[in-house]
């Protein structure tokens, strides 16, 4: 006969009364630090003519995609918002001047997302915040191989 030894379950810390409350602790401590850092960034980004800060994700992704666009629904998917609330916002840059939509190849009402003069070389300006604030928030508090370490237990979250 043999056994097989299972690890000893993990204690509960920072006195918690079940070890499953670190999962809720992992939670909350990722919404306060964006809390503590978005309203820097939005002030930050206003100044640049950005209302919301998705508003870089879009252009981004518009960017990347190149001289043919993004088509709507592939950016909704890639962005994980709802149908109505990337219309909105895309109807805000457009008139705002930094997008464009054209329609796309083929059947139905598709729409591709294209960059306009206004926005060319605005997502370095844009980058540029947040590379500041976000390095002068938690530089000091991990070192790069943590850094890396934190990226890989999150990246194991996203779906």
């Amino acid at each position: 006969m043999s056994f097989t030894l299972m690890p000893a379950p993990r204690q509960p810390q920072f006195g918690d009364d079940t070890p499953e409350t670190a999962y809720n602790r992992v939670f909350f401590a990722i919404l306060r630090i964006q809390r503590s850092l978005m309203p820097e960034i939005e002030k930050q980004l206003r100044a640049l003519g950005i209302a919301d800060p998705i508003w870089y994700e879009i252009l981004y992704a518009v960017e990347q995609a190149g001289a043919g666009g993004v088509q709507m629904l592939a950016l909704q998917n890639r962005l994980a918002v709802p149908q109505y609330a990337l219309s909105r916002h895309v109807t805000r840059m457009e008139k705002a001047g930094l997008i464009r939509r054209e329609a796309a190849p083929g059947a139905g009402r598709g729409q591709n997302l294209l960059l306009t003069e206004k926005s060319l070389g605005l997502q370095d300006r844009i980058w540029q915040v947040y590379v500041t604030l976000i390095q002068n928030a938690l530089g000091p508090h991990l070192t790069t191989d943590e850094a890396y370490d934190l990226v890989r237990y999150l990246n194991r979250l996203y779906r």
